[in-house]
């Protein structure tokens, strides 16, 4: 879970997704040290001929002629050299390469509320866990597939409505004619 405090008042409750033990996230006491909210991985991300788009890592393309695009992590805030608290699906084990994923319906409030300088500490558990925390529902679209790579390495991609505030409302509903 993420806690954005204000003093005893939480400003943000959200679960996230931590690193794997293969690639885990560090733990211990950390500052905001960077915020980016187009960033793209320099690691993982697509390898691009045309239109010819094929997953990848930077260091393997898969032949003359491809450009690297790194993947989309909107809403970037780092926190240590090469970690950082991102856009992404938030499953309920570690999944990511060490990084934390926000939800995109958190994403952008979280990206708002923290500035550079903002504490963070990262544990195994928080004294938040069993008061705050306890029943904060989780998304469940974590197994949803990613959108098509065509749209992952457009600039586009970051102008995609995020946060349920920001969506637009719907129209009012007309009355009927009598």
């Amino acid at each position: 879970m993420v806690y954005v405090m204000e003093g005893d008042r939480p400003l943000l409750v959200t679960p996230v997704s931590i690193g794997t033990s293969d690639h885990p996230t560090p733990t211990g006491h950390f500052a905001v040290t960077a915020k980016d909210p187009t960033k793209r991985s320099g690691e993982y991300g697509f390898w691009v001929n045309g239109n010819d788009i094929r997953p990848g890592g930077v260091g393997s393309p898969p032949g003359p002629g491809y450009s690297y695009v790194g993947y989309p992590m909107a809403n970037w805030v780092e926190f240590a050299p090469g970690f950082g608290f991102h856009e992404g699906y938030v499953w309920p084990i570690p999944r990511s390469h060490g990084c934390i994923r926000i939800h995109r319906n958190a994403s952008v409030k979280f990206f708002k509320l923290v500035h550079i300088g903002t504490p963070v500490t990262i544990a195994e558990g928080l004294p938040e866990d069993d008061t705050i925390g306890r029943n904060v529902l989780h998304p469940s679209d974590y197994k949803d597939p990613d959108p098509p790579a065509a749209e992952m390495i457009s600039p586009s991609y970051f102008d995609q409505p995020r946060d349920s505030e920001l969506l637009s409302a719907p129209p009012p509903a007309t009355p009927p004619q009598t």
